[in-house]
């Protein structure tokens, strides 16, 4: 496509690095020359950070608002996702499905870079893969990662390490938790995809999901974000095809159809001794999700949000 991810990336980038004293974001260099943007490890970030680094997650293929929830979920704001290229944003871009680690750094790697790298086998189920010049990975960590990973990641992105740029923000931050409670839509998409959903049939996306407060850790961090999501998050697809198909699919999207579903993400976290790989992968989507079929003009709607364990994750009780 006329439509290179990272290079898309890469531009937005540059202009929020132009603006880092306005986004609260610092810029170094690793010692092999990669650009570190610190947009909540030791840096303050904020909203606006939040808002830019979700943005450069979905390569720029998407609008990123900060509004006011409902209260019959949440009395407090909430991030909501729009899109008209969802597969390319979510799942080529946004998805963090790359595990990245060098000595003892640990960490998830999602943005445009996955694509120009290619290593997963979701590329090759989607039929997308790029050569970048620039290439532009988001990493939710709470620490820079140091210059034998940018090296890494450079080679497997087929770029020197002077042109791969990092952002960095840790759960426990305001941009963190913006940028991570920012995929509403693409657990929808993921969740369809593990499903078997022909995903060329989704046109548009629009999701939303509260904002919890900002957590003291990131174990905590991580416990609020998912939550967020798993109980408070609400995706509209609209979507192409045959109505039977979303009938039969669609009771089993929500977080609900997990057996997992129904206690804090924090309590189950800690009842699979903090191993993600334990918890049933169905319950990582978004509470509720609502088909517009374009060719019947038919609507289906399936799941609800929790707010009484959105309030207990969130620590505001009454």
């Amino acid at each position: 496509t006329g439509m290179n991810l990272n290079t898309r990336a890469a531009e937005l980038c540059a202009e929020g690095i132009h603006q880092a004293d306005r986004l609260r974001i610092t810029v170094s260099e690793s010692d092999a020359g990669s650009k570190l943007v610190d947009c909540g490890v030791k840096a303050a970030g904020g909203l606006e950070a939040g808002r830019w680094l979700a943005r450069i997650c979905t390569a720029g293929l998407s609008d990123i608002e900060l509004l006011q929830d409902v209260p019959e979920v949440y009395s407090g704001p909430a991030v909501s996702v729009a899109t008209d290229h969802p597969t390319m944003a979510c799942m080529a871009a946004q998805y963090a499905g790359w595990q990245l680690s060098a000595d003892h750094f640990v960490a998830m790697g999602s943005g445009p870079m996955r694509a120009a790298a290619g290593r997963e086998e979701l590329f090759q189920q989607i039929g997308y893969k790029e050569q970048a010049p620039e290439v532009v990975g988001v990493l939710e960590c709470g620490q820079l990662p140091p210059s034998e990973l940018c090296v890494d990641i450079a080679a497997a992105c087929r770029v020197p390490p002077e042109n791969l740029t990092l952002l960095v923000a840790r759960t426990s931050s305001i941009a963190g938790t913006v940028q991570i409670v920012a995929r509403s839509i693409e657990t929808a998409i993921h969740k369809l995809h593990e499903l078997g959903f022909d995903l060329s049939r989704i046109q548009s996306g629009w999701g939303i999901s509260p904002l919890p407060p900002v957590a003291e850790n990131d174990l905590v961090g991580i416990g609020r974000t998912n939550d967020s999501i798993l109980y408070g998050g609400r995706v509209t697809l609209w979507v192409t095809g045959d109505d039977a198909s979303l009938e039969s699919v669609g009771r089993l999207v929500p977080s609900c159809a997990s057996q997992d579903f129904g206690q804090p993400f924090a309590q189950i976290f800690q009842r699979y001794d903090h191993d993600f790989y334990r918890i049933d992968p169905h319950l990582f989507s978004p509470a509720q999700i609502t088909f517009h079929n374009l060719d019947s003009g038919n609507s289906y709607r399936f799941g609800e949000p929790k707010p009484d364990v959105l309030q207990r994750s969130f620590g505001m009780d009454g």
